[in-house]
């Protein structure tokens, strides 16, 4: 939860000095024994694509949303990669090439920076890699490799050091003999004459493609093998957008700019919609599903007999219910010829609230310095401010990161002199809990790493946090797992059905503590973006393996959990430039970044860019926002100036800034901050304005 410093480890970094200088030596022995180096470059392929990023990074992925293209400085053309290490990451940049077995290779590039690395990983012999300590202006680095009697393909990397600034490369080269390479995005799609049910399409034909994929208005229509396809199947007098990728056995290329052409014929209105069907209620929602109606533009949704949504998909989630009551439900389909008769109603009995309604229409929630002192002093129960509504006691920590026993031990006198008994922190908590607030206890933070990876953990993990909640008389629970608490599994790829033993023993976990408290129980969760929003591009190992498995690695989790989960409050700090769903990275330092990041949340989001397999959009009441409290207390910090423009955004729609939401949420539930104490070193800033935003 806190900010970290890192140290660069002297034994690390002399073994990829070692390694950095091997690569060297095969250079020299190389040019040595006859072998030339440059004159291989000069005839062989350059396999990297968008070696000099100049299509921004099509064709590289970048660790935690750590690169972005800029244009200046740039070693060659107009753009140049720059990426920013960020906490436990090293803003790894890399590029799977395809390659021959048995072969030599040349990696090259220009770079700039403290400490950046180039290399290649799978070669199958001996990995290469080099590095510069130090370039304030552009320096080339280059190393060579032999690749394996089985390789196939390789990993192409550059990557910064913990700790340090952000680094530039530019013109990356891996030469050599080449294998089957992606092909590039196709030109020229053009529509011909539609007739009422289909849209012929060509394009022009791409070097190097076995087949082409079209795509009708974003998703998968055909697969073929020649340079034209007609689209059927299709609703008459309605427009459609195409577009259409190159494949081969190396991949799939970038989309082409799509076409637009509209079907011919008179337009009727659509036949009444089928198999309304109710999923798993919460305390205030209700998602529906329906089936697709031919020549459908829309559809309304009607509860109680009035119309409530209107959506263009063949679902939704209707919002702003009140627990433990029945709604009925019916759908209609409309298009530009009218609306068509209601369908069959159905109807679904919301759940309880989750512990939500306990707390106000706005709350703020703050964690309390209770196991540790620092920089923020020590802060007594007693005087912890009225402003602060939920509590949360910092932290439980394992007595080893698998074995699930979870520790609660105040700071000691030697540490916190000022720190008061066990009876009067008891007492304490319940005056709090007597005015309304509720004290959870927050089990993780940045230094106490918990893995359930076994049964016997995951029941000492509910015994253990069932002790502590029991002993202090507690309200709730709150996860904040980071560093490598959370991981997915190699193969492990749908966050709606996990495998993975870590994530499913934690699930199982929280909801025996659920059902043992019942439904007052207080659940929050604090994840670091890299494990949530950044599962918008990435989802752990990925289908291919090869990426961080922590990505993304709390979805499965706050999916599980979404009905008993009283708030999620992502932590929008110590981040990475993460993607938003205007496929733009933001950066931590205004309202853009709390923006976007929040409204990932309220809107959902397609993990890993599947967009058949979408988080969906959580209730704006379980959603609070994520800030440091000062300065000192983590990277990321922003005035109050800042903060108050995220809450104009997106609770009133206005003073948004480069992001504009999906929608305005009033009910967004409020605030996070880390934390109490270093509020109260920082004069009571952060919580003052929000008691002045929410006329507290």
């Amino acid at each position: 939860m806190s900010g970290s410093t890192s140290v660069r480890p002297p034994k690390r970094l002399r073994s990829l000095v070692a390694a950095a200088s091997t690569a060297l030596l095969t250079a020299a022995m190389l040019t040595a024994a006859g072998g030339t180096a440059d004159a291989d470059v000069a005839a062989a392929a350059e396999l990297v694509q968008n070696g000099g990023f100049e299509s921004g990074l099509t064709g590289w992925t970048c660790s935690a949303g750590s690169g972005a293209t800029v244009s200046t400085p740039v070693h060659g053309g107009t753009s140049a990669l720059k990426a920013t290490p960020a906490g436990s990451d090293n803003a790894r940049c890399t590029q799977t090439v395809t390659v021959l077995p048995n072969s030599d290779y040349v990696i090259s590039g220009w770079l700039r920076g403290s400490y950046v690395y180039l290399g290649a990983t799978g070669t199958g012999t001996t990995d290469p890699a080099t590095w510069t300590g130090s370039a304030p202006d552009w320096t080339r680095l280059s190393t060579t490799f032999r690749t394996g009697a089985n390789t196939t393909s390789v990993t192409l990397y550059t990557h910064g050091w913990y700790g340090t600034g952000a680094y530039h490369a530019d013109d990356l080269s891996l030469t050599g003999p080449g294998g089957t390479q992606i092909p590039a995005a196709p030109t020229g799609l053009a529509a011909g004459a539609p007739t009422a049910s289909s849209v012929p399409l060509s394009w022009n034909a791409v070097p190097g493609a076995t087949g082409y994929k079209v795509y009708r208005d974003g998703a998968l229509a055909q697969t073929v093998t020649g340079t034209g396809a007609t689209v059927t199947g299709l609703a008459q007098g309605t427009t459609y957008s195409f577009q259409v990728t190159a494949t081969n056995t190396a991949g799939e290329s970038p989309r082409s700019a799509a076409v637009s052409a509209t079907t011919t014929g008179v337009v009727e209105v659509p036949a009444t919609p089928t198999g309304l069907a109710a999923g798993t209620p919460t305390a205030t929602t209700v998602p529906l599903s329906w089936n697709a109606v031919p020549g459908a533009t829309g559809y309304k949704v009607y509860r109680e007999g009035a119309p409530d949504l209107t959506v263009t998909g063949t679902g939704t989630t209707v919002t702003g219910l009140t627990a433990s009551t029945a709604y009925s439900f019916r759908v209609s389909a409309t298009n530009s010829a009218g609306e068509s008769a209601k369908s069959a109603a159905v109807t679904a009995t919301t759940g309880t609230d989750g512990g939500g309604g306990q707390l106000p229409p706005h709350a703020l929630v703050g964690y309390l310095h209770a196991s540790f002192a620092n920089g923020a002093g020590y802060t007594k129960m007693a005087d912890v401010p009225v402003s602060w509504d939920v509590i949360n006691l910092s932290f439980g920590e394992p007595t080893s990161v698998t074995s699930g026993d979870i520790r609660f031990v105040r700071c000691p006198v030697t540490e916190c002199p000022s720190v008061e008994s066990d009876a009067d922190f008891k007492a304490a908590i319940r005056a709090k809990q007597a005015a309304g607030k509720k004290v959870l206890i927050s089990i993780g933070g940045q230094n106490g790493q918990v893995q359930l990876s076994t049964t016997a953990a995951r029941d000492k993990f509910v015994q253990s946090v069932g002790g502590i909640i029991d002993e202090y008389g507690l309200d709730g629970l709150d996860i904040d797992f980071e560093g490598h608490s959370l991981s997915l599994n190699t193969g492990d790829t749908d966050f709606k059905n996990p495998t993975t033993p870590v994530i499913v023993n934690l699930i199982s976990a929280v909801k025996t503590l659920k059902a043992k408290y019942g439904s007052r129980f207080v659940l929050t969760m604090a994840p670091e973006t890299f494990f949530v929003q950044m599962g918008y591009q990435y989802y752990g190992s990925g289908q291919w393996g090869g990426q961080d498995p922590r990505c993304g690695s709390y979805l499965p989790v706050i999916y599980a959990l979404r009905d008993d989960l009283t708030l999620l409050h992502v932590q929008d700090y110590n981040s990475g430039s993460i993607m938003g769903l205007d496929n733009q990275y933001h950066s931590m330092g205004g309202a853009d970044f709390h923006i976007a990041m929040t409204d990932m949340l309220l809107t959902g989001f397609p993990v890993a860019g599947n967009t058949n397999n979408v988080f969906p959009a959580l209730r704006p009441d379980q959603v609070a926002i994520g800030m440091p409290a000062s300065v000192q207390a983590g990277n990321g910090w922003v005035s109050t100036t800042e903060v108050n423009k995220a809450l104009d955004c997106l609770t009133k729609g206005s003073n948004c800034g480069g992001y504009t939401p999906h929608g305005v949420r009033p009910t967004l539930r409020g605030l996070m901050t880390w934390s109490i104490n270093w509020d109260r070193f920082n004069n009571l800033e952060f919580s003052k304005n929000f008691d002045n935003y929410f006329g507290s």
